[in-house]
């Protein structure tokens, strides 16, 4: 009988933590070991989440006290920091990680200390880390033995822009991301701003000036397209719970005009199990995508002209999140990439 991966999960408290767990949980080729959680250490992980009951019988246990060592991988679902200062000691013991916060996704650590405020401890860690969206980093993903979760904003720009920066289509100096997110995105806990009376019924942007993601979404979009690249990106939170809707709009190269966009795009992603590509002349909704792993993309080119407008949707906590980081830990273990993540999006 061969051996099941033997997963951690640290900070297993907040949403992408139980959508790792609710996910991990039916898995076929893994074993949940350990979830570490400070604030509720000794309490069983079905008593804060009540739809793994009979699914997950783990108990939360204290950080200092779980031997993480023992496991074969280690998903981070904490905040930015905690990731780089367990990474040592873990990677020394065989272990390998994936983070699903910031802390190995920028490779450059004065931008990282200039957005998340918080010095970078593990440069030498860092620079071997890979940034795991898988439909661009398959091969680099397969070795590595630390992976940078992308942000779930990133997820939807790079992949959405990824065919014509690839094959250099349009210009690099006026990409406008405008995207919206429901609330979950924002995290579990107790903030006057994620109030149900304060979301509901109500749209706003925000981080307009700057926001996180940004340099993280710049730095991948410019490695696609071997120059740098300005962007324009603006969030948005609108009143549900989950699921992302991301527009994006570029300009055509003059030289590029005659191109079949819809083709361009479907035979980039042809083989991708999770990215689908939607027949021309139609919208994606959110809701087509919510509690699944699959990322939706439009391509429309209003009135023939030359912007092209690209309509990705992905449940945030999903392809934006937990299910990446399963579709990445599949790779790093040599597992078919779709492996426990089947799950249809839920309707209505």
């Amino acid at each position: 009988m061969h051996q099941k991966i033997k997963v951690g999960i640290v900070g297993g408290t907040g949403y992408t933590g139980v959508e790792l767990l609710r996910l991990l949980a039916l898995h076929p080729e893994v074993v949940l070991h350990a979830i570490t959680s400070r604030q509720e250490a000794d309490i069983p992980v079905a008593q804060i989440f009540p739809n793994l009951r009979r699914q997950v019988d783990l108990i939360f246990s204290s950080p200092d006290s779980t031997a993480l060592t023992e496991c074969d991988i280690v998903f981070f679902a904490t905040p930015h920091g905690v990731a780089m200062s367990q990474a040592r000691t873990l990677l020394e013991a065989g272990v390998k990680i994936i983070d699903l916060a910031a802390d190995f996704r920028l490779q450059d650590t004065a931008v990282f200390e200039q957005w998340y405020k918080i010095p970078h401890t593990c440069p030498d860690i860092l620079q071997e880390s890979t940034y795991g969206l898988v439909e661009i980093n398959r091969e680099k993903i397969s070795h590595s033995r630390v992976i940078g979760n992308p942000g779930c904003y990133p997820t939807t720009v790079i992949l959405g822009l990824a065919p014509v920066l690839e094959k250099g289509l349009i210009e690099l100096n006026s990409i406008i991301a405008d995207c919206k997110s429901g609330v979950s995105g924002a995290g579990r806990k107790a903030e006057v701003g994620t109030l149900f009376s304060e979301t509901s019924d109500n749209i706003k942007a925000y981080g307009v000036a700057g926001h996180r993601h940004h340099p993280e979404i710049v730095a991948q979009l410019s490695q696609l397209a071997n120059s740098p690249v300005s962007l324009l990106f603006v969030p948005h939170l609108v009143p549900m719970i989950r699921g992302m809707l991301s527009t994006l709009y570029v300009k055509i190269k003059p030289e590029a005009v005659d191109i079949d966009f819809q083709r361009l795009y479907e035979e980039r992603y042809a083989n991708e199990p999770f990215i689908d590509v939607m027949p021309a002349g139609s919208l994606p909704e959110t809701r087509s995508v919510r509690a699944s792993n699959q990322l939706r993309i439009a391509v429309h080119r209003p009135q023939g002209g030359d912007t092209l407008v690209i309509v990705v949707v992905q449940d945030n906590l999903v392809k934006g999140a937990a299910g990446q980081a399963i579709q990445n830990m599949n790779v790093m273990f040599g597992l078919p990439e779709s492996t426990g993540l089947q799950q249809i999006a839920v309707l209505p």
